[in-house]
């Protein structure tokens, strides 16, 4: 594996790892639901799981008068 023969000055560091930035999430509002959420990933609502304005799963308590299934 190749070494440096010399020593590189911090200064030489630094400028290397200017492009790693943290960047800032990018958060959306659902139109369905107008809840908040992160962009490109399902979130939870009321025991609804939504992505992209649909319901893709349902986990809700069910009421008394439906049926069971």
């Amino acid at each position: 594996m190749p070494n440096p023969k010399r020593r590189h000055s911090q200064q030489r560091g630094a400028k290397r790892r200017t492009h790693y930035k943290a960047t800032a999430e990018t958060w959306s509002v659902d139109k369905v639901t107008g809840e908040t959420h992160l962009r490109h990933r399902a979130h939870w609502v009321e025991g609804k799981l939504y992505y992209r304005g649909k319901v893709v799963m349902d986990k809700s308590p069910a009421t008394e008068g439906e049926p069971n299934q």
